[in-house]
């Protein structure tokens, strides 16, 4: 036991030597000043983080979002004009509809690609008087369609809340920057609480 308690002893002493020695040489090396100095540019930086890209992605699932829940989009009663801003999925929608540039809904035009990452909107079927959660994904790696835009800003939040902001361009979780049009994929009922 005395040598357990020994052995205790000895290492808490080699840990308080290596924290004095590397405490003595910063302190030798550097001003109070320096160092609040870099704690702040710290703090700062920390206090950015929130504000960086935020992937959508299940590292099981590569695709956690790329594709609707089996059976969400065959279940839902739609009606109406899927290329037209009015469209009950396009309530927090920002860009030109796929539907119109070769794509639809659900799937990108031929030669672009679906970003990795999308922000969320929770819009109203009036059709079956449910709420559902719309993933917004950008397609990418084609100059932009120029058809069908619409800019509609429900729940909308600032950019400082980048997952339900429609005003980022969200190219940038993909292989190309070059923004086409953008998806509106069901990706499940919204909770009721």
């Amino acid at each position: 036991m005395s040598t357990q308690n020994e052995l205790l002893k000895q290492l808490l002493s080699d840990i308080d030597a290596a924290t004095t020695g590397v405490v003595r040489f910063f302190a030798g090396r550097t001003s109070r000043r320096s160092f609040l100095g870099k704690l702040g540019a710290l703090a700062t930086g920390m206090g950015a983080f929130p504000l960086l890209p935020m992937a959508r992605e299940d590292a099981g699932n590569a695709n956690a979002l790329a594709a609707p829940a089996a059976g969400s989009e065959g279940a839902i009663s739609e009606m109406g004009d899927e290329q037209s801003c009015d469209y009950w999925r396009y309530c927090a929608f920002s860009g030109q509809i796929c539907s119109c540039c070769g794509g639809s809904m659900t799937q990108c035009p031929p030669g672009s690609e679906t970003a990795s990452v999308a922000w969320v909107g929770t819009c109203h079927n009036p059709l079956d008087g449910q709420d559902y959660l719309i993933s917004y994904n950008d397609c990418c790696g084609k100059s932009a369609c120029g058809r069908c835009g619409c800019h509609r800003s429900e729940g909308d939040r600032p950019v400082y809340f980048p997952s339900k902001s429609n005003s980022i361009l969200w190219c940038f979780g993909s292989n190309s920057h070059a923004y086409h049009c953008t998806l509106a994929r069901v990706v499940g009922k919204a909770d009721a609480g």
